[in-house]
């Protein structure tokens, strides 16, 4: 959005004052002159040194009609002041311009690494619903805190791995976090396999920021489990990521006790209720190895403070540069109020002409 600004400011102090005492002796001139006449006539006599033009009779001059001529001469003859007071604002140099912001990130890489496996079915973290039947799954809890997490980041790059059985990349590290959205979206419970491969989740996220070349790097893993599938074990996939510099946040999601999950029977949909193990030291001792932390979320509110925190952890660094764009306007102002002078002059010296 372009503003408009006066380089010159300084001179409406000075000038401002002078114009207006100009404007006001203008506007009083004739009546002073009218007063002055008045007291010149006022003792019976002519006032020295003023001309006269002798009428044989004043009849028919009083009996002439009156035109408009004198007070259109009065407003041709206000353009001065309009003209002045255009110049006035030239010399204060109008300028118009945009201001310009130069955005600097020091950006972090993070990949969200998400447990998809059939224990994700569980209905326990959406506990303050009383009806089963309205409470979502794990999974679609996580998809919803995580989508805000997404967005909370719009300088940093950021992508998915998908696990269960098995662990592969579902988006890329992006900037368009609206395709990072659509992909988290996509995800659906059993996708990758039922069972909980950590290890090798954690061994594609980090290959995946191995060859990113923001200043850090960062995976936040989130299950509900232990790891019981895949050839990396997760302590060692922890190790890895280390070496390679990544930092590594684990979250457990799950009630303590047991969870309420849909299972499908002959006879339908059942809700049974099933321990929830989660490897809680294996995953604080995975965070711990990187220089991260384990979180433990035991229902929704404690999810998205989860994800908070991590935000308020890996802050990107943004350096803003600001600087104005500007033309110089005084065109604008000088243009008009030559034309005007001109107008004035020829009007005056033409058609409103006043003879002695």
């Amino acid at each position: 959005m372009e503003q408009l600004l006066f380089a010159d400011a300084r001179w409406l102090w000075v000038l401002l004052p002078m114009y207006v005492v100009w404007a006001l002796l203008w506007w009083l001139r004739p009546r002073l002159r009218q007063l002055a006449t008045r007291s010149g006539l006022g003792g019976g006599r002519k006032a020295p040194g003023r001309a006269a033009v002798a009428y044989s009779s004043l009849v028919h001059a009083r009996r002439s009609a009156r035109t408009a001529t004198p007070t259109v001469r009065r407003l041709v003859s206000a353009l001065r002041l309009v003209v002045v007071a255009l110049v006035l604002l030239a010399v204060m140099r109008p300028q118009t311009g945009r201001a310009l912001t130069e955005v600097t990130t020091e950006g972090i890489d993070i990949v969200l690494v998400i447990d998809t496996s059939g224990s994700m079915r569980a209905l326990d973290l959406d506990a303050h619903e009383r009806s089963l039947s309205r409470r979502r799954d794990r999974l679609e809890v996580a998809k919803g805190v995580v989508e805000t997490f997404i967005a909370a980041r719009p300088n940093d790059r950021i992508g998915l791995v998908v696990f269960g059985e098995e662990a592969f990349t579902q988006c890329p590290l992006t900037l368009d976090h609206g395709i990072a959205a659509t992909f988290l979206e996509q995800l659906e419970i059993g996708m990758a396999g039922d069972a909980t491969a950590i290890g090798s989740a954690v061994g594609v996220a980090t290959k995946r920021l191995v060859a990113s070349e923001a200043e850090s790097k960062v995976a936040v893993l989130l299950t509900d489990g232990r790891s019981n599938a895949g050839a990396l074990t997760p302590l060692r996939a922890a190790e890895a990521a280390a070496a390679l510099g990544v930092k590594l946040y684990t979250i457990g999601v799950g009630t303590r006790g047991q969870a309420p999950i849909v299972v499908e029977t002959r006879f339908g949909p059942r809700v049974v209720y099933e321990d929830v193990e989660i490897d809680e030291d294996t995953l604080r001792q995975m965070a711990t190895v990187t220089g991260g932390v384990y979180f433990r979320a035991e229902d929704v509110a404690g999810l998205e403070e989860i994800y908070e925190r991590i935000d308020e952890l890996e802050k990107t660094e943004i350096t803003q540069e600001s600087y104005m764009e500007y033309e110089e306007r005084f065109a604008w102002l000088v243009t008009p109020a030559v034309f005007l002078l001109l107008l004035e002059v020829v009007l005056l010296d033409t058609r409103l002409r006043k003879l002695p």
